[in-house]
């Protein structure tokens, strides 16, 4: 918004300010916002008989997200003058930009107040329940809008749709849906997202196809469903579609979102689409939303030196793009040049939490400990910010991996707020790879009282035992697991060959080349004998004590499958690049170190925690992961 005669504007009207504010909280403008403001303290027009200008304000800056001003302005406004809608926006901005706690804080205050509560008030408030996956307050919602008669409104019943689906609960969802007399697209879409996430693509693909009414949103869930799922084919059918139906480009949103599939899935070859597609629809100057997208994306799925060159390639950069680089750069284990980099970032923009998030994760993986306690130091001492409980458990974790297991265990104890599940979980880790049993047991404990369900804790506890000879003590944690029906997270080892991608789980026989698959993974086997591999069967539990048992429990692990189809699948000399959910075992990591030296291959293995690039028999963590 422009002002020709800007001197001119004092001599407005209360009313000609308002109608100018409005016009930037519908854009929203609020640097103009802001100049607007300062006029009307100057010209003492926010003066109680005008105090209807404060109410404009607050809306002008809920709808920018400045919640400081807006919870200011808010409190300004004498009761008399406040009116569902202020009270409505205020409690809006404090859900999308502030803390979830005090936009239900400001809500309960709101009830207490007799404050009258319409549809937007509710739409609001069931939204904060999604994004909270708060399901029992979002109930509570619900019940409010049938009784105050809601139950009709579309916008209200999307919102509670959106509720449930969020939480799980794609009965209710699938209830509320159906009850709707009239339903907008935003409804199906709502449902569709809710379907696809909670009961898999191919019940979303049925809903998509009852949809008489399609956008942008609706084809992106499917499009994303799919290749988050590992559909590469049905993915790229459906874009192809998606393009041709929609009539115009695919929007930053679109394509950020099949990037960030495309990195949870490891589709390196649906990501590279994405980017040949905005380089031609946006040419040189990638959005940098896309090219931070895309950073992630190629970092994530193992070509990291293909993810600097995006990011040097980048007109412009902000915090976020940095931080996209040095969280990529740390998972790949390259902790100095994460530290350069961080160096080369401070000259010209402020680090944030993610910041050094990343930094103090690029220590941890590389052994630099020194590094990182200068670093952990100086996120208050000289960059003015708070170290979080994130940061905390990146420390634990650092010292922890390096054997100082009691500086972490002070640190914890240290710390300003109580540990989380990441911050002892971490801990615990390390007392594994340490054989620090009894404290290993404590830890145990209380992570058990904050997750009894987490299966992993036990496991790790278990082997624990396993590996100090205490086989009956093994077995008795196991054995809690089964009473309790707690099942252990299968592991599961995807690799992507022809644009599709394999699954494979510990044992699997479900493959159509089963039969080649188990071939080579002898072959391969006898190969490791002969060039000095062992299977470590120190860690693994079992009712019987033979040995032949043991290593064939080894032998058929969800990575080693994934490595025999890779080898059987592609040329010699390709690089394979494995995908798993959980942390690579170390029998799996002695073996593809061996593997990648006598196949001559590159095996680059994404874990839960990090990346291993192995070549000619080492492996980029130095075994240090």
């Amino acid at each position: 918004m422009k002002w020709p005669i800007y001197h001119a504007l004092p001599s407005f009207s209360a009313h000609s300010y308002r109608s100018l504010l409005r016009s930037c909280a519908r854009q929203p403008s609020l640097a103009t916002g802001k100049i607007l403001h300062s006029i009307i303290l100057t010209t003492g027009l926010s003066s109680i008989p005008n105090a209807f200008l404060l109410n404009t304000l607050l809306h002008l800056y809920a709808a920018c997200g400045a919640t400081s001003q807006a919870r200011k302005l808010f409190d300004q406004i004498p009761s008399s003058h406040k009116d569902t809608a202020d009270w409505t926006a205020l409690i809006g901005c404090l859900a999308r930009h502030g803390t979830p706690q005090d936009a239900m804080g400001l809500f309960s205050k709101m009830h207490k107040e007799n404050v009258g509560i319409d549809e937007v008030t509710m739409t609001c408030l069931l939204s904060l329940c999604a994004r909270l996956r708060d399901l029992q307050l979002g109930i509570q919602g619900h019940a409010c809008v049938v009784k105050m008669g809601l139950g009709f409104n579309v916008r209200t019943c999307n919102a509670v749709i959106d509720m449930y689906g969020k939480c799980g609960l794609m009965n209710e969802a699938r209830r509320v849906f159906s009850e709707m007399e009239v339903r907008s697209v935003v409804s199906w879409t709502v449902v569709l997202d809710g379907v696809v996430k909670w009961e898999g693509v191919e019940k979303g693909r049925l809903v998509f196809d009852e949809m008489k009414e399609r956008n942008e949103v609706v084809w992106t869930i499917m499009v994303v469903g799919y290749v988050g799922s590992g559909y590469h084919h049905e993915g790229f059918l459906l874009l192809g579609e998606m393009v041709l139906n929609l009539g115009h480009g695919l929007n930053y949103v679109t394509l950020c979102s099949i990037l960030s599939a495309c990195a949870q899935s490891g589709d390196v070859v649906m990501g590279r689409w994405v980017h040949v597609y905005a380089l031609k629809a946006m040419g040189k100057e990638i959005d940098i939303k896309v090219g931070t997208a895309l950073v992630d994306m190629y970092a994530k799925c193992g070509r990291i030196d293909t993810a600097c060159k995006v990011f040097e390639c980048m007109p412009l950069k902000n915090v976020v793009a940095w931080n996209a680089m040095l969280n990529g750069l740390a998972m790949h284990g390259q902790g100095k040049v994460v530290l350069e980099m961080f160096s080369k970032m401070i000259e010209e923009f402020k680090p944030d939490d993610l910041t050094f998030m990343a930094v103090l994760s690029a220590c941890s993986h590389s052994g630099l400990v020194g590094q990182g306690r200068q670093h952990f130091h100086s996120i208050e001492s000289v960059h003015g910010l708070t170290p979080k409980v994130e940061h905390y458990a990146c420390m634990v974790d650092l010292l922890g991996r390096v054997g100082r297991l009691e500086e972490a265990e002070n640190m914890i104890k240290t710390m300003p707020m109580p540990p989380n599940e990441v911050v002892l979980g971490s801990l615990l880790g390390s007392c594994g790879v340490h054989g620090k049993l009894q404290l290993g047991e404590c830890v145990l404990q209380e992570l058990i009282q904050m997750d009894p369900h987490n299966t992993e804790y036990h496991i790790l506890l278990s082997n624990m035992y396993a590996l100090a000879g205490k086989h009956d003590k093994a077995n008795s944690v196991r054995q809690v697991l089964k009473n309790k029906g707690i099942k252990k997270v299968p592991g599961m080892s995807s690799v992507h060959v022809a644009g599709k991608a394999h699954q494979f789980s510990a044992g699997d026989k479900s493959h159509p080349q089963t039969r080649e698959i188990y071939s080579k993974l002898d072959e391969m086997i006898r190969s490791l004998r002969l060039a000095g591999y062992t299977p470590n069967t120190a860690s693994q539990v079992f009712s019987s004590e033979e040995m032949e048992e043991k290593e064939q429990a080894l032998f058929v692990h969800s990575e080693k499958l994934a490595v025999c189809f890779g080898l059987l699948s592609t040329k010699p000399g390709t690089p394979l690049y494995i995908f798993k959910n959980l942390r690579i075992c170390q029998d799996c990591h002695s073996a593809i170190k061996v593997v990648s030296k006598i196949y001559n291959r590159e095996i680059v293995v994404r874990d839960r925690n990090r990346f291993h690039c192995f070549k000619q028999g080492s492996c980029s963590c130095c075994d240090f992961w």
